[in-house]
């Protein structure tokens, strides 16, 4: 059973008897969800063959039901009660549908109730290479700007989830140089986060906009440092576009995320040693 839109914005209307005010005060455990736009999610996303119009369906499946124990860091930097579509507010240039989040976050709880609040940090945007993404940047410095505010009222960050390099694909000169700025990238993510074996989960690519796919998946699956995992999305279902991720396909998709990431808490989550 999928939830129709209207039904879902009176689950999260209901779910508001939580006051604000305690979710900024409730200590969290904090994911940052970057990248470009399978991760932001087009599940669902589709484009009007005869107006060129994208749309999206507005159907939520029950792995990606909002929960009261997930709250997401809005573009205003409050913590709300997360639901679909979790990046309308921050890739807000593009019709943003079902992506992974949501369901990585209700199959963590599921598999294990106690993990406590999940607190979700979107930073994806469409379209945007790795050069986009490097320190210095204009995404960069939004990311770690959201990062900082997502603990600033307790919690700890457990993960880093990373999903981006169609765009990557276009030409071979950025597919080739894309390795050495991807492991840049993330250790300057550790660096500024002062957290050197923050785990990483990456998404090695099912799709991109160019030819040189597995240039990139190759970089992806070659770098090697310590608490990074890649999951490979070759052959989960795209939309007509063969390029985004189908909403089962982000279902599936969160549910690999949870499952690698439960593999580092061999006794529970992550704990700040502060």
């Amino acid at each position: 059973m999928v939830l129709p839109f209207f039904f879902l914005l009176l689950i999260v209307t209901q779910a508001w008897s939580v006051r604000p005010q305690q979710l900024q005060q409730q200590s969290k455990n904090i994911f940052i969800l970057a990248g470009q736009s399978n991760m932001a999610g087009r599940g669902g996303v589709v484009n009007n063959t005869i107006t060129g119009i994208a749309t999206w369906d507005g159907i939520v499946p029950p792995q990606c039901s909002p929960n009261p124990s997930i709250l997401k860091l809005s573009a205003n930097l409050t913590w709300v009660l997360a639901h679909e579509s979790l990046d309308s507010d921050i890739d807000f240039n593009k019709i943003n549908g079902v992506g992974p989040g949501m369901a990585f976050a209700n199959y963590v709880l599921g598999k294990d109730p106690n993990f406590g609040i999940i607190g979700l940090v979107p930073c994806a945007v469409g379209g945007t290479k790795i050069s986009l993404w490097e320190k210095g940047t204009f995404l960069y410095k939004q990311m770690m700007k959201r990062a900082q505010a997502s603990v600033q009222n307790g919690g700890t960050i457990q993960a880093l989830l990373w999903y981006q390099g169609e765009s990557d694909t276009e030409s071979q000169e950025d597919a080739k140089s894309y390795r050495a700025k991807l492991k840049k990238f993330f250790l300057d993510v550790r660096d500024d986060l002062q957290s050197p074996m923050l785990p990483i989960i990456q998404v090695a690519l099912a799709s991109g906009s160019g030819p040189y796919i597995e240039i990139v998946r190759e970089a992806q699956m070659g770098i090697d440092l310590l608490n990074l995992r890649t999951i490979d999305a070759k052959d989960l279902p795209l939309e007509p576009d063969n390029l985004h991720l189908t909403t089962a396909a982000q279902v599936q998709l969160g549910k690999m995320f949870a499952d690698t990431f439960l593999k580092f808490l061999p006794s529970g989550p992550i704990n700040d040693p502060n």
